[in-house]
């Protein structure tokens, strides 16, 4: 009977031993890549200026938009920590006689009521652009936007009327198709 139980307890120790097969271990090592960010001088954006004779209630006016980046508005950065010059906006509308209706200079303060926390701490005073004629004021397309990025901003309208007050609202009417409507 011993001799029946010795072969069998060696099967089963051979069977454990071929069982418990150790797992190849590989030299190779997986570490991420860690690329330092390199922040730049603060970025500012190109001056702009628009120029234009607008027939306005049957007479010619001159409008004048003037961007320009300024060091002593306050930066803003972005996620990765760069900083970014905000601009101000000159508006300028003149009669036909050089008499001035309206001389008047934007930042973002000036239109903080239409933003949100992001806009005011995180945007710039990226655009103003003359629009359009209607209902007799003068329209403006305002955007205060997240540097660099084309399609993070807070659209806005300004318009000014015939006695030079002006009035702004969040522009509800975007142009999305890049067609004019007829």
């Amino acid at each position: 009977m011993t001799r029946r139980i010795i072969p069998v307890v060696a099967a089963l120790g051979l069977l454990a031993l071929t069982g418990c097969k150790e797992k190849k271990q590989t030299q190779d090592i997986i570490v991420m890549k860690h690329e330092e960010v390199r922040l730049q001088d603060p970025i500012r954006m190109q001056e702009f200026k628009q120029e234009l004779t607008v027939d306005w209630n049957g007479r010619p006016y001159s409008v004048s938009v003037v961007r320009t980046p300024v060091d002593s508005l306050p930066m803003v950065k972005d996620e990765v920590g760069q900083k970014y010059v905000d601009n101000r906006i000159a508006l300028t509308i003149t009669r036909r006689d050089g008499s001035v209706l309206l001389s008047k200079t934007y930042t973002k303060a000036s239109f903080q009521s239409f933003l949100n926390d992001d806009y005011r701490q995180n945007g710039i005073l990226e655009a103003m652009v003359f629009d359009e004629v209607d209902d007799g004021e003068l329209e403006f397309a305002v955007s205060v936007a997240h540097p660099q990025s084309e399609d993070e901003f807070t659209p806005l309208q300004l318009s000014v009327k015939p006695d030079g007050t002006v009035s702004i609202k969040p522009d509800t009417d975007l142009d999305t198709t890049g067609k004019e409507e007829e």
